[in-house]
């Protein structure tokens, strides 16, 4: 037996702990302490990763990497673990440790018995160890894949992994969280903007799956998941014609409506939000040239000199036309947007953009010139602007639709966001500013022409 006083570490890991009592690395702690005692070595201190795998060489270990850290300043000279595959699953870092041991004589050992790798022997077994180890992980992974892989190809729900806000494992919904991804889904489509939405939600004190707070990039997960409408996804790809058995949340031309609208390329392009700040902004009109209203300045919507028009009266008075027509009887009969099968429309946008792809390859490989590819993309992107109007007026749609549906129409567009504002605008109406009269200070109304669709 080694009498030698040593300075000893001790390092306890466990995988996963069900309860998250720690309970696991206690008693790994409790027997390697009876080792110290046993032998009188000193305790240089205790490092644990409670709850961390080790299959995984890119996974972080704070406990492990502050051990190597204390070894590297000479803080112990023996390190006491409960086996070897709990300090190690990966070949590579047991051959540090038994470098360590060659160069500085450290001691290792194991509370079901001593690895000298200070010996060949005790090399060659810690080696076979770990290999052994390493072998059970990749068939562990390779039967965990392949099970995955068949549950999807049945269309079975995810029993492992991340949870999705909605469903428990298995695919059963939680009525609570399918709310507040029903909510999501029902802002985006009146118009809301990603970030207004978290912002919303997390003003209203409405908890996350995880408990952290509600990021945008949290609602663009949501709003984006297939498996919402159904379908099922396997490695990051939908597996066609499968169908999921479980219960879907979202509608699914609700779903593709979204989709398409997060494809428009001025989404896309340079990831550049589209959400706007003033209601006119790209939507008004310019009377004479028809061109849109940019805002200059902060405070006037202009339009290449042709027409000025003060931003806050104009958007002012498009508010109070808007709503108003809203307070009519017949509003709800006359102003209700027409249902339309959006599949064709959705199809066709992405056969566009696919075939915009083909064409710049065939471009960049020198199988057409320059100028042959300029008028190619040209045209479909003419084409694709077609559809995306569609779609966009179809999303408009939605947004008028949400209004109409409250008790007080007029209420709820005064009270929506700017995002689903301007959606109902759109919806409803061409907004077009003219010139106005010189010399005259005063606004006048006659200036702002609103023309009913």
């Amino acid at each position: 037996m080694t009498t030698a006083r040593r300075r000893a570490a001790i390092y306890t890991r466990i995988s996963l702990d069900r309860t998250g009592e720690a309970l696991g690395v206690a008693r790994q702690e409790e027997d390697a302490k009876a080792i110290l005692a046993e032998r009188g070595w000193t305790l240089a201190g205790v490092w644990s990763d409670n709850s961390i795998s080790a299959s995984d060489a890119r996974k972080v270990r704070p406990g492990y990497d502050a051990l190597v850290k204390a070894y590297d300043a000479g803080a112990f000279d023996a390190l006491v673990c409960y086996d070897l595959d709990r300090l190690t699953r990966q070949p590579r870092q047991l051959e540090d440790w038994i470098d360590a041991a060659e160069a500085s004589g450290l001691a290792l050992v194991t509370t079901n018995g001593e690895a000298d790798l200070t010996t060949d022997a005790g090399r060659l077994f810690a080696r076979i160890k770990a290999a052994v180890a390493r072998a059970e992980v990749e068939r562990k992974s390779a039967r965990q894949k392949r099970a995955e892989a068949q549950r999807a190809a049945s269309g079975k729900a995810p029993v492992k992994g991340h949870r999705l806000t909605g469903y428990a494992h298995g695919g059963a919904v939680i009525p609570e969280e399918a709310k507040v991804v029903r909510r999501i889904f029902a802002e985006f489509l009146a118009g809301g903007a990603v970030h207004g939405i978290a912002k919303r939600l997390e003003a209203d004190g409405v908890p996350t799956r995880s408990g952290r707070r509600w990021h945008p990039a949290t609602v663009k997960t949501i709003l984006t998941n297939p498996r919402y409408v159904g379908r099922v996804v396997h490695n990051g790809e939908v597996l066609a014609g499968v169908v999921g058995q479980w219960e879907p949340i979202i509608d699914g031309a609700d779903f593709d409506l979204v989709q398409a609208t997060f494809a428009a390329p001025e989404r896309k392009a340079r990831a550049v939000s589209t959400a706007r700040k003033h209601l006119g902004s790209g939507l008004y009109r310019c009377d004479e040239c028809r061109g849109p209203m940019k805002l200059a300045g902060g405070r006037s919507y202009q339009c290449h000199g042709h027409v000025s028009r003060v931003a806050h009266v104009a958007d002012g008075l498009v508010r109070e036309v808007v709503a108003e027509r809203l307070r009519q009887a017949d509003a709800a009969e006359l102003l209700a947007p027409a249902q339309a099968d959006m599949a064709p429309l959705v199809a066709e946008a992405e056969r566009l953009r696919a075939r915009i792809a083909v064409v710049d390859e065939e471009y960049l490989a020198d199988e057409i010139d320059a100028r042959l590819h300029r008028t190619k993309v040209e045209r479909l992107r003419v084409q694709l602007t077609e559809v995306e109007q569609q779609l966009g007026s179809q999303r408009n749609g939605s947004a008028l639709g949400s209004v109409l549906g409250t008790e007080d129409p007029a209420a709820a567009f005064l009270a929506a966001d700017l995002m689903a504002q301007r959606a109902v605008v759109d919806a409803l109406a061409e907004i077009r500013l003219c010139r106005g009269v010189r010399g005259r200070n005063r606004f006048d109304p006659s200036t702002v022409v609103i023309d009913w669709r």
